[in-house]
């Protein structure tokens, strides 16, 4: 059996008294597509960060690529091939839509030496990440200037610009139309077709019907199902969480 590129073992997070994760087991294949679901305060952004390394879990253990992960920074673990996009994009106002790309091409090229970006190619490296997610006219762009879904296609794109194997889309959709939803929608598609394993966290059930091949429930932190999205929409403790009793 191939061994899963995420795997999260038993883990848990607390604030306090407040337990915001309890005995959390997810495993993620490589290439694979999966929707993280779960009404507000379920746990899900307090697992991605526990994940990335914005936190630090208190029990259980992350394991990226066969790697322990516990303990790494997450700098260190966006190296290794671990990105997120954020709901909320952040960013360099002061700079523009291509400099906002060169940034972390530049990052990528420093630490890892193995990545396919040639030293003297970052401008091409950076104009391939504009093209994909269609903002090469925007590039000399202040991110002022941008549109909503334009602003979230940046996020995505400076998010691909480290090369991930795992991409967290944390709500890259929120509070777009019906049309942009289906954009950004065609381009996670498009970018794990191209090898990019991706967790989608995501309210629009239409698009995360849509995106999962698998559906991963949380609710007042803990995993209550996880497994084919036709399936998880139609369990009982799934269907309490969202509708109640």
């Amino acid at each position: 059996m191939t061994a899963p590129l995420l795997s999260v073992e038993n883990l848990g997070k607390r604030f306090g008294g407040f337990v915001a994760l309890e005995a959390i087991h997810l495993d993620i294949a490589k290439g694979e597509r999966v929707g993280l679901i779960g009404p507000n305060g379920s746990g899900k952004s307090t697992l991605v960060n526990c994940m990335s390394g914005t936190l630090r879990n208190e029990t259980g253990i992350v394991r990226f690529d066969g790697r322990p992960m516990n303990g790494l920074p997450a700098h260190q673990r966006t190296r290794l091939g671990f990105a997120r996009s954020f709901q909320l994009p952040r960013p360099f106002n002061s700079l523009s839509v291509a400099e906002n790309l060169r940034i972390p091409i530049e990052y990528t090229v420093n630490a890892r030496p193995a990545a396919h970006v040639p030293a003297g190619d970052i401008v091409g490296r950076c104009n391939d990440l504009l093209a994909m997610v269609g903002l090469a006219e925007k590039s000399e762009k202040m991110p002022r200037d941008l549109t909503q879904i334009e602003m979230r296609k940046l996020e995505l794109a400076r998010a691909m610009a480290s090369e991930p194997k795992l991409l967290i889309a944390d709500e890259a959709m929120a509070g777009l139309s019906h049309a942009e939803v289906d954009d950004i929608l065609a381009l996670l598609i498009r970018l794990n077709e191209q090898g990019v394993t991706i967790v989608m966290i995501e309210h629009i059930m239409r698009a995360v019907m849509q995106f999962s091949q698998r559906l991963v429930v949380l609710v007042a932190g803990r995993k209550i199902a996880d497994g084919l999205p036709a399936d998880v929409v139609r369990n009982p403790e799934v269907e309490r969480a969202y509708l109640g009793e």
